[in-house]
């Protein structure tokens, strides 16, 4: 079994989540220049088995496309060009950036700390793979 990668992937940055092997726990990875991501990838999972990358798909609360619903389309089909036999599904990724600063501020760390764009990025990309682990391989 491999793991799963979640992208929150933004114009400048995206943050990057990972589970361990066998799919259980979602752990904040990292958060890399957007412009790098592929490279970033491309050496993970050479050492890594990984069996699905999850993005999130943004969108409005009225389910109309964002301004970076563009982007991520056309990140996932430079990955898909890159990477033609790994399986990539989007998720809801509405709240993520909210939800994350609420739980960073409960961590107890300086405003400075709380307010670095990196760490919100990294963190919301965990929550979605928790989210998405959580609902159990009959739902996804």
């Amino acid at each position: 079994m491999g793991r799963i990668i979640s992208l929150d992937f933004g114009k400048k940055r995206t943050g990057i989540a990972v589970t361990d092997p066998i799919q259980i726990i979602a752990t904040a990875l990292d958060t890399v220049d957007s412009n790098e991501l592929i490279g970033y990838l491309k050496k993970y999972i050479a050492t890594e088995p990984v069996d699905k990358i999850i993005i999130g798909y943004p969108i409005n609360m009225d389910d109309s496309p964002t301004d970076a619903t563009p982007l991520v389309e056309k990140f996932i089909k430079k990955f898909a060009n890159v990477f033609p036999d790994m399986e990539v599904e989007t998720v809801d990724e509405r709240m993520t950036s909210k939800m994350a600063s609420h739980e960073i501020s409960g961590m107890g760390l300086k405003k400075k700390d709380r307010e670095r764009k990196e760490l919100i990025d990294a963190v919301a990309a965990t929550i979605m793979l928790q989210e998405y682990i959580s609902r159990g391989p009959l739902t996804q």
